[in-house]
């Protein structure tokens, strides 16, 4: 197991969890918190493959994905009273699992032989875009368009520098990890110190 695979599916187990809090928060019923758990950690990834002609996807041909997601989001809505304590923990997660996703979903779309703002945009919606069926199905404005702390933004950060190591002699393990500790490090940088980007006045 790669240390890159691992990570992974530490993001997956993270993104299923934030899901299923969100599908308890919103007092949904069992099934509803476990589609909410499996689309946020698996919509992103499923998203891309679709767009890149990858079939089937990533989570159907290899249905660990699936497991931990419906696992992780089975104990949190069993559980939910007992481990609230996990809730900040989860955020440093997530932070892990959003850098993975940036650089896999990136990594596939340079394989696919996308140009470099595809790559960036197939990267960004492989870390961000099972968040925003989350909330479309929880009837909120999605968080990558609210007034939060940098989220999407640190995930194109860590793209573009992926794509442009990608360029040079540094491409390959070396680039992938300088782009996820990129986006990890100003994910939380952004969550300590609640840094957010600029809004227009009204």
């Amino acid at each position: 197991m790669t240390l890159l695979y691992m990570l992974d599916l530490i993001g997956t187990a993270a993104f299923a969890a934030s899901g299923a809090w969100a599908g308890i928060r919103y007092r949904m019923d069992l099934l509803g918190v476990l589609i909410l758990g499996v689309v946020t950690a698996t919509g992103g990834g499923t998203l891309r493959d679709i767009l890149l002609g990858d079939f089937p996807p990533f989570c159907l041909q290899n249905e660990l994905y699936l497991y931990i997601s419906l696992t992780v989001s089975l104990l949190v809505f069993i559980f939910n009273r007992h481990v609230t304590f996990l809730k900040n923990p989860l955020l440093y997660f997530d932070a892990i699992g959003l850098g993975t996703f940036v650089v896999i979903g990136t990594q596939k779309a340079i394989s696919y032989q996308v140009g470099p703002l595809g790559a960036i945009l197939m990267g960004v919606m492989t870390a961000t875009a099972g968040g925003v069926i989350r909330d479309v199905l929880s009837n909120e404005i999605p968080l990558i368009l609210r007034k939060e702390t940098l989220y999407a933004s640190v995930c194109i950060a860590g793209a573009c520098l992926l794509v442009l190591l990608s360029k040079t002699p540094f491409s390959g393990p070396v680039a992938t990890f300088l782009a996820a500790m990129t986006v990890i490090t100003l994910r939380l940088f952004a969550i300590r110190r609640h840094w957010t980007l600029p809004r227009a006045e009204d």
